[in-house]
């Protein structure tokens, strides 16, 4: 059998499977139902068995609404491979039970005798050749009419199954649309599950450089250190050497506190323990004292933000310092970080020649960036001839 033939009859047998558990539940939600009052009352032509006809069928599939939803989305995971998640409102759920799922189970059952009947006027030659040859002999032009009998019997057969198929995408759209929660209550839950992942990837990569920053410090550091300190005693003791020798020796020691230097400035750029131990404006200081032009720097943070927040603040001040250092030919700058309620603002200004755009790189799109990757806002302000300000927002909570 060829592979699409196969596919077919694959998808043909799963849609029926879906179809007659769908028609089932049905059954038990409505028929049984719709059957308790003709066997509670013989007469069911009374006022009182006419209004538990009518109310019945209604009142059954509006208890068992939780246990039908559990049902169908079930039915759904298990068939079609449609996973239906999340709280509904029960009032939508019970349009499905009361309507759309009974208009499906009705449209399957359709489909089903479609199908059968198709089968058995598309096998009419089947049948006929079981009849005895004397009724054959006796109706000489059956094979004409037995022949358009077939081709109906195909087209019947073809409607059938395209049916089924059609079934199965609305049954599939309605339980979607009414089963689960509402459009908007799902893009907020996808909003909030994002914003989850976002800021778990967030400390999860603070986290990473902090532990590169401590086998940093603690291991590679400290050899380089007490190479220095062993080079430096060397140098200071072993005075009877050539002097090829000594010049070695003071080479290595000039590079060793050289790579100490910059080891140092590396470890801070990925987290400076001070900001873990003193918070912000230890740690601003810091950069401050080291940046190669004046800064001057106000901190007014009472109340300390999360530690992704404050690494991130550091680092937009540090980035932001650098690109004035770089590009901005400025004789100073300014440096205002304050908490006001939940946001930590910051603000960078220099004296330089401005000009500075975000869409032309210059670090600016990283700092962006960096504000981004915890909800927070960048902005920037830079006219020709200058000043330049740039503002950072920060959620001070993530």
């Amino acid at each position: 059998m060829p592979r699409s033939a196969r596919e077919r009859l694959h998808r043909l047998r799963r849609d029926l499977a879906f179809g007659a558990v769908g028609a089932a539940v049905q059954f038990v939600a409505w028929a049984m139902p719709m059957a308790i009052p003709w066997l509670i009352y013989e007469d069911t032509a009374n006022l009182v068995g006419i209004m538990v006809a009518l109310t019945v069928p209604l009142i059954v599939p509006a208890v068992a609404t939780p246990l039908l939803t559990r049902v169908q989305r079930r039915r759904f995971r298990a068939l079609p491979g449609i996973e239906i998640t999340g709280p509904g409102r029960a009032w939508r759920q019970l349009w499905y039970h009361l309507l759309a799922g009974p208009a499906v189970a009705f449209g399957g059952v359709l489909a089903v005798t479609m199908g059968l009947v198709g089968l058995a006027a598309a096998t009419v030659y089947i049948w006929v050749w079981g009849l005895p040859l004397s009724w054959r002999l006796a109706h000489v032009g059956y094979s004409t009419q037995a022949a358009y009998v077939t081709v109906a019997g195909l087209i019947v057969l073809t409607l059938a199954y395209a049916l089924v198929g059609a079934l199965v995408r609305l049954d599939a759209r309605a339980a979607t649309a009414l089963l689960g929660p509402l459009p908007t209550e799902e893009l907020e839950r996808r909003v909030e599950d994002l914003t989850e992942s976002r800021a778990g990837a967030v400390d999860a990569a603070d986290a990473e450089r902090r532990r590169i920053e401590r086998d940093l410090h603690d291991g590679a550091q400290q050899r380089l250190v007490s190479m220095a300190v062993n080079l430096g005693l060397a140098k200071a003791t072993l005075t009877d050497l050539p002097d090829e020798a000594r010049q070695v020796i003071e080479e290595a020691h000039r590079e060793a506190k050289g790579a100490i230097e910059e080891l140092s400035s590396l470890v801070r750029g990925l987290h400076p323990a001070v900001l873990d131990e003193l918070g912000l404006d230890a740690a601003l200081s810091g950069i401050a004292a080291r940046a190669p032009l004046p800064v001057r720097l106000h901190v007014h943070v009472p109340e300390r933000a999360a530690p992704t927040v404050e690494a991130v603040a550091y680092f937009v001040v540090s980035e932001a310092l650098a690109n004035v250092a770089k590009h901005a030919r400025a004789e100073r700058a300014d440096v205002t970080v304050v908490r006001a309620g939940g946001t930590l603002r910051i603000v960078v200004e220099d004296d330089g020649q401005g000009g500075a755009d975000a869409a032309r790189g210059t670090g600016l799109t990283g700092l962006a960036k960096r504000a981004g990757s915890v909800d927070g806002t960048f902005g920037i302000s830079s006219p020709r001839g200058g000043p330049t300000v740039i503002t950072v927002e920060l959620p001070c909570v993530l």
